[in-house]
């Protein structure tokens, strides 16, 4: 009867929750806040619940998508604030609306990420994003189920650089770093915006580009964020909010429609 888009996070801790664990939370969460889930048919019916583009685990995000389907018409608003209040703190629902257009899935052209490395030197991390960026191809090796697979990552990266460690913006919204590590030393931040092609080039990707073309091995594990993920703008370089067609469709007059 009504189909809903929500935007919800991975932070702090929860960011090494797997996909499969979050669904399971979201279904509780679904049932403890009494939302009226369309199911599936069959002999074991589930509730009608569509995922998209989940980051992988170990990997923070402020910009998760889904779709659910409901069996009778609910205030998205009202909706949001019952799951948001039935997750564990760090899966918050930051968004929710009507969705009154098709193909969300293909709106996710392209994801930006964050991707802190401690222990490195702007001026370091710099140099080496020159040299990747000058490269017209930078070959990496990832290891898939069908054994090691070298491809190109440097094609799908269409922005990256090296930004304030202090600060950063997201959706409009001032982060302060540290939250998870506390910024002391040296400490690199690197803006990534990704088109998501074939194969997925992944920001570890990236990282391994990073080390082919000018030897940057960061000391310690990499803190990887997913600030937004949307349709882009070719032109710019720029993420957009992909939940922003179904706001403008519901701003039509009915009239007009």
């Amino acid at each position: 009867m009504q189909r809903i888009r929500l935007r919800y996070t991975k932070r702090g801790r929860l960011r090494f929750t797997s996909h499969r664990d979050f669904q399971r939370a979201f279904e509780r969460a679904l049932r403890r806040a009494e939302v009226p889930m369309a199911y599936s048919a069959g002999f074991t019916p589930h509730p009608k619940v569509s995922y998209a583009n989940a980051a992988p685990t170990g990997v923070g995000s402020e910009a998760e998508f889904l779709e659910i389907a409901l069996s009778k018409a609910c205030d998205p608003e009202k909706l949001r604030v019952l799951l948001d209040e039935s997750l564990p703190a760090g899966l918050d629902v930051t968004d929710a609306v009507e969705a009154r257009t098709s193909g969300l899935a293909e709106r996710l052209q392209a994801s930006v990420w964050e991707l802190r490395l401690d222990g490195v030197e702007p001026a370091e991390a710099e140099k080496a994003v020159a040299l990747f960026l000058a490269a017209e191809t930078v070959e990496v090796e990832r290891m898939t189920k069908n054994g090691v697979r070298v491809f190109d990552a440097r094609g799908a990266v269409r922005r990256l650089e090296v930004v304030d460690p202090q600060v950063v913006t997201a959706s409009g919204n001032t982060i302060e770093q540290g939250a998870d590590r506390p910024v002391a030393g040296a400490c690199a931040i690197l803006r990534l915006v990704v088109r998501h092609l074939t194969p997925a080039v992944r920001p570890d990707d990236v990282l391994s580009g990073l080390r082919v073309t000018a030897d940057l091995a960061p000391p310690v594990p990499v803190a990887v964020t997913r600030l937004a993920q949307g349709p882009l703008d070719e032109e710019t370089g720029t993420v957009t909010d992909p939940l922003a067609p179904d706001r403008d469709a519901a701003t039509v007059p009915e009239d007009s429609a």
